[in-house]
């Protein structure tokens, strides 16, 4: 039995949608496969083939077993010592932190299980596994790492703080959008940057207001852009976004380098994706053609990439 997880890219909002901003982020076609099988000695047993940053899988090995304990107790109800099961986790998916990798393999496993013990789970409950799942990296996840891992489209997120249901407004695309995902190859843990947020929020307050009121603003601008595919106006949002950012102090030398790096290459915006302290920044181009010459400067520079459309 195979279950799959998409990554994926934040385009605009991520961290401040942790307070109730409003975010836009999107499933990517990279992904990760959770391939299970049944074992004979009892337990959950995971062999992590993926092709991940310098120390990641030792990182989060601790916080795998505890994603899996998450889900099971959330949702499946198995006992694993009188069933027992190996799963096998590969994929096209470049695991660092930035591309909703963690939650990609609690989805990928839900749906295995799901279909290896005819639980019959629907969309909406393996997104609430990989809502589970993803607490064991994340601490208090937004949620939308989870969704787009389980939906694979671009969507309009806000999570509800007083614990209703999150808003998920699936969004058109006036126009492809070329995107490449670099990775500084720095492995770090999304909480991490969570607390520093909050620990310059708290000694800065009306400062912070700021930033995020206009974080806001540029997730509704972003979603009206995506909707006609103002890819000029897209990419100025997205210069925008990561300055607040880098603000806000979640963002990292490296990730500004490449972000300059990538402009000088035709991009028309980039900006850190995801948790920051390092991970991955994405960069949207005009066009394929331009997107392609941009790789290959990437490439030329070893820099580990993934190239991606959305829409």
């Amino acid at each position: 039995m195979k279950g799959i997880g998409f990554g994926k890219v934040i385009l605009f909002g991520e961290h401040f949608v942790v307070y109730g901003n409003a975010s836009i982020a999107s499933g990517i076609s990279s992904h990760t496969t959770a391939e299970l099988v049944e074992a004979n000695e009892p337990g959950f047993k995971i062999i992590d083939n993926r092709d991940t940053a310098a120390g990641y899988k030792e990182k989060y090995a601790e916080a795998m077993a505890q994603s899996v304990k998450n889900m099971n107790d959330a949702v499946w109800h198995l006992d694993f010592d009188k069933t027992p099961v190996e799963v096998t986790l590969a994929g096209d998916l470049y695991c660092a932190s930035g591309v909703g990798a963690s939650a990609a393999n609690c989805v990928a496993m839900a749906r295995a299980v799901s279909e290896h013990f005819c639980l019959n789970l629907t969309d909406e409950q393996i997104n609430q596994c990989g809502l589970e799942g993803d607490k064991a990296y994340a601490g208090t996840p937004s949620g939308i790492d989870n969704t787009c891992s389980t939906y694979g489209q671009p969507i309009f997120f806000r999570n509800n703080l007083e614990g209703g249901q999150n808003q998920m407004d699936l969004l058109e695309v006036g126009k492809p959008l070329h995107v490449l995902l670099v990775s500084t190859g720095i492995t770090t843990k999304t909480s991490d940057a969570v607390r520093i947020l909050r620990e310059n929020k708290e000694k800065e307050p009306e400062i912070f207001a700021e930033i995020f009121n206009k974080a806001e603003e540029l997730a509704h601008q972003g979603k009206d852009a995506l909707a006609t595919g103002d890819l000029e106006l897209i990419g100025q949002l997205m210069n925008q976004n990561h300055e607040l950012l880098k603000k806000s102090g979640v963002s990292h030398t490296y990730l500004d380098c490449l972000v300059e790096f990538i402009k000088k290459h035709g991009a028309v915006g980039a900006k850190m994706t995801g948790g920051g302290r390092g991970g991955y920044m994405v960069a949207l181009f005009p066009d394929a053609e331009t997107q392609e010459k941009a790789a290959l400067a990437c490439e030329y520079e070893k820099f580990k990439f993934m190239k991606a459309t959305i829409g």
